[in-house]
C-alpha cells in the first residue's frame, strides 16, 4: 500500500490565541462536503457530542466518559485546555479490496480536557467528519496520575433521533452467527455491531467501531429507552479493558447515507485504521477456492479418520485436479490433522501432525505441481493456550510447504474457561495470530472471529472472516431465509469481507448421497433457500477476496452454470452498488481489469430491476454473459431452473433484471 497524495492543515485554538474565550465549551467540525457535522459540548463539566446530517439532528447530545476499577471516572468536572482542527486529504492504494484506490478526506477536531479538581487528570477526545460518516475516540495521554489501569465501563452513548427501523442481532459475547431481526430501535434492546437503522427522510445509519486492536469488543445496550450505551465484553473476572497510558480507544463510528447503497460504498471503517505494516505485499493474492468441507456439513463425510473421512490423500488430489482444470486457485482441506476425534477436549488438536490417512507433504507437492494454492486449516476448538504453543511451528511448516493461506477456526468455548470470543483476551490473540502469520507470508481466513473493524488495512494478510450465519447453516438447521443474504451487505458486511461461502448448486441435496444426522433433528428437511442463479449472484454481492465455491466438485462437473464461477475474478479493482434496500434486494458490480461482474438478488419477493450500464467504458462494446432465473424459477418450488443468455451491450444500455422469488442474476461483461 502507498499514499498517493497528502495535504494537511492544522488550525490551533488555545486560550488567548485567535481571540478564543476562556469560557468556550462548544466546538464543531464538518465533513469536506459540509453535509455532516459532529459537535462537542462541555455541559456543566461533562463531555457530550452530537451529530447532524444535512442540518437535521441524527444523534442528540450523548454523554462520553470512562469508568475505572480503582480510580474515579473520567466523566465530569472537566475544563477545555485547548482544541485543534485539522484538515486531511489523501489517497492510498490497497493490495486488494472492493476498490483498490481509496480517498481519505476528513476534518478532525481534537479537544484536550483536564479535570478542574482532584488529581487534574487529562483526557483527549478526537472527532472526525468524513463525507460518509463520523467517528470519535478517547485518548488517555501519558501523565503522572495515570499509569496502569483497569477500565470497568465506557459511558459512550448514542441518543438516536426518533425510533428508526433497525436491523440487528442479539449481543453475544461469543458468536455473531444469528439471523438478523427487523424491528423498531426500541425493540432492539441489546445489539451487536454493526447495527443498521433507517430513520426519517430515508437517512440510513450504521453504528460500529474501527481499529479494535487491544480493547474489548463493543456491544450496544439500551439502558434507557431510545439511547444506546456501550457495553464492553468482559474478561473472565469482570474487567473490561486492561491498559496503560498512553492509550487510544477504538474509534466509535457512525456511517450515514440518504440511501442504503451509500452505506455499502463507505470506506469509513478502513480509513480509520493505520496504514499497512507489510512492505512487500506481492505474496498476498485474492483467489477463488473450493474445499473438503461441505460433505462434513451435509453428513456424508467426517472430519476424523474412518470409512467416511473426507481429508484423505486421494480425495485431496482429486479436488486439486478439479481446481486446476476449472480455474480455481485454492483448496482448503478440513480434517487433515490429528485431533478431530477428540473434539471438545482440552489439548485436542495437533496442528503439525497429519491424520493417519493423509500425506501432507505429498498433497502439498501435488498442489504446487498443478498450480493450486493449498489452504491450511487450523481448528482450535477455542483452546487458545494449546494453539499458541503450536502456532510458530505450524506457520513455519506451512511456509516451508508453500502454503500461503490458512483458515483458522475457534468453534466452542474458549480455553482458559470464562474468557469470551469477543473480549480483550481474544482481541489480543487474534492480533498475535495475524502478526505472526505475516512474518511467514500467510494470508488468513478466520472463522468464529472477532468482528472486522478495518485492520485489513494495517495487516492486509487478514483477508476475510466468517462472523456471520453462513452457508453451512443450510446443511444442518432450518437454514437461512432468502432475505438473510440481502441483509448481510448492509449490516455485517459493512465491517469488512465476509466468508459466507456461497456457490451451492445441489440446492435440495438430492445428489449428496447417504447422509448421517449429526447436528439436526431432521436432516431430510434441510436445504438451501435460494435459486441457483442467486448462488452465482452472491459470488459478487457478498464480497470476499478469498471466495469459496462451497459445493462438492461432482455437482459442478459438466454444469454449464459453473462457467460463471470459473470465469469470476476475486481480485477486484473497483466496485459500485447500483441499487439496494436492506433485506429486500441489491445490485453490485465489480471490475477486474477490463471485465465487469454483476450480481443482483432479491428476497422472498420476485421483482424486476432496471439498471443502467454507465459503469462500462464509454464507446466500447461488451458481450454480456447472463446467468438468470428461468421464467418458472422459484426458491421454494423450482430453485434450480436457470437460463444462460448472451447479449451485446454498451455504457448507454439499460438492462431489465428479472429476479424470481428468492432469486438472482449474475452477469459477466467481456470487452469486445
Amino acid at each position: 500500500m502507498k499514499t498517493i497524495m497528502y495535504i494537511s492543515t492544522v488550525l490551533l485554538c488555545v486560550w488567548g490565541l485567535f481571540a478564543c474565550s476562556a469560557d468556550k465549551t462548544e466546538y464543531t467540525v464538518t465533513s469536506p462536503d459540509k453535509q455532516l457535522a459532529i459537535g462537542f459540548d462541555l455541559n456543566s463539566g461533562k463531555p457530550f457530542y452530537h451529530v447532524t446530517f444535512r442540518k437535521d439532528t441524527v444523534i442528540y447530545p450523548s454523554q462520553l466518559g470512562l469508568m475505572f476499577k480503582e480510580a474515579a471516572a473520567l466523566s465530569g468536572g472537566f475544563k477545555v485546555l485547548k482544541s485543534e482542527i485539522a484538515q486531511h486529504h489523501s489517497s492510498w492504494e490497497q493490495a486488494w479490496g472492493e476498490n483498490k484506490l481509496i480517498q481519505d478526506h476528513y476534518q478532525e477536531l481534537v479537544v484536550y480536557l483536564q479535570e478542574e479538581a482532584g488529581q487534574q487528570r487529562l483526557m483527549n477526545l478526537y472527532f472526525r467528519a468524513y463525507n460518509d460518516g463520523v467517528a470519535f475516540r478517547y485518548e488517555i495521554p501519558r501523565q503522572a496520575n495515570i499509569d496502569n489501569f483497569v477500565m470497568m465501563d465506557e459511558l459512550t452513548q448514542f441518543d438516536v433521533n426518533g425510533n428508526p427501523d433497525t436491523w440487528w442481532i442479539w449481543a453475544d459475547y461469543n458468536t455473531y452467527e444469528k439471523l438478523y431481526q427487523h424491528t423498531t430501535m426500541e425493540e432492539a434492546t441489546w445489539v451487536a455491531t454493526p447495527v443498521t437503522m433507517k430513520g426519517d427522510k430515508n437517512v440510513h445509519i450504521s453504528i460500529h467501531e474501527a481499529a479494535l486492536t487491544d480493547y474489548a469488543g463493543m456491544t450496544l445496550k439500551q439502558k434507557e429507552t431510545g439511547v444506546y450505551e456501550a457495553e464492553l465484553v468482559p474478561w473472565a473476572n469482570g474487567d473490561k479493558v486492561r491498559g496503560s497510558a498512553p492509550m487510544k480507544t477504538p474509534w466509535r463510528t457512525i456511517q450515514l447515507s440518504d440511501n442504503a447503497a451509500g452505506l455499502v460504498q463507505s470506506n469509513l471503517i478502513l480509513n480509520l485504521n493505520e496504514p499497512s505494516r507489510i512492505d512487500d505485499t506481492s505474496w498476498i493474492q485474492p483467489m477463488k477456492y473450493i474445499g473438503i468441507w461441505w460433505g462434513m456439513h451435509l453428513g456424508t463425510e467426517t472430519w476424523y479418520p474412518g470409512p467416511r473421512h473426507g481429508a484423505t490423500t486421494e480425495n485431496a488430489k482429486a479436488h486439486i485436479d478439479f481446481a486446476a482444470a476449472n480455474n480455481i486457485e485454492g483448496l482448503v482441506i478440513e480434517g487433515w490433522n490429528d485431533g478431530w476425534e477428540n473434539w471438545g477436549a482440552k489439548d485436542a488438536f495437533d496442528h503439525v501432525t497429519p491424520a493417519i490417512d493423509f500425506d501432507l507433504k505429498k498433497v502439498a507437492e501435488y498442489a504446487r505441481e498443478k498450480g493450486v494454492m493449498l489452504i491450511g486449516h487450523h481448528e482450535t476448538g477455542g483452546d487458545i493456550e494449546s494453539y499458541e504453543k503450536y502456532m510458530e511451528a505450524a506457520y513455519q511448516m506451512c511456509h516451508d510447504l508453500g502454503i500461503h493461506a490458512v483458515k483458522t477456526g475457534y468453534a466452542g468455548g474458549i480455553y482458559p474457561r470464562g474468557e469470551h470470543h469477543h473480549g480483550q483476551f481474544m482481541v489480543r490473540h487474534y492480533r498475535k495470530v495475524v502478526e505472526l502469520a505475516a512474518t511467514y507470508q500467510i494470508m488468513l481466513d478466520v472463522h468464529e472471529p472477532i468482528k472486522p473493524t478495518g485492520i485489513r488495512r494495517t495487516w492486509p494478510n487478514m483477508m476475510t472472516r466468517e462472523g456471520v450465519r453462513g452457508m453451512e447453516w443450510n446443511a444442518w438447521s432450518d437454514g437461512n431465509p432468502p432475505s438473510h443474504t440481502l441483509t448481510i451487505p448492509f449490516t455485517r458486511g459493512l465491517g469488512g469481507p465476509t466468508d459466507y461461502t456461497p456457490g451451492t448448486f445441489d440446492l435440495l441435496y438430492q445428489n449428496a448421497g447417504e447422509r448421517v444426522k449429526w447436528n439436526t433433528e431432521d436432516i431430510s428437511m434441510t436445504r438451501t433457500h435460494s435459486t441457483l442463479a442467486k448462488q452465482l449472484a452472491n459470488f459478487v454481492i457478498l464480497y470476499s477476496p478469498l471466495q469459496m465455491a462451497s459445493d462438492l466438485p461432482k455437482n459442478y462437473e459438466g454444469h454449464p452454470a459453473f462457467q460463471f464461477i470459473a470465469d469470476f475474478n476475486a481480485d477486484t479493482d473497483e466496485s459500485r452498488v447500483l441499487n439496494g434496500e436492506v433485506g429486500e434486494y441489491i445490485t453490485v458490480v465489480r471490475r477486474s481489469g477490463d471485465e465487469w461482474f454483476l450480481g443482483s438478488a432479491t428476497n422472498e419477493e420476485a421483482r424486476t430491476l432496471k439498471v443502467e450500464l454507465n459503469f462500462l467504458e464509454p464507446g466500447a462494446g461488451y458481450l454480456a454473459q447472463v446467468y438468470m432465473d428461468a421464467e418458472d424459477a422459484d426458491w421454494q418450488t423450482n430453485p434450480q431452473a436457470y437460463l444462460i443468455r448472451e447479449k451485446e451491450v454498451a455504457s448507454d444500455t439499460v438492462l431489465e433484471l428479472k429476479l424470481a422469488a428468492g432469486g438472482g442474476q449474475a452477469i459477466r461483461f467481456v470487452k469486445k
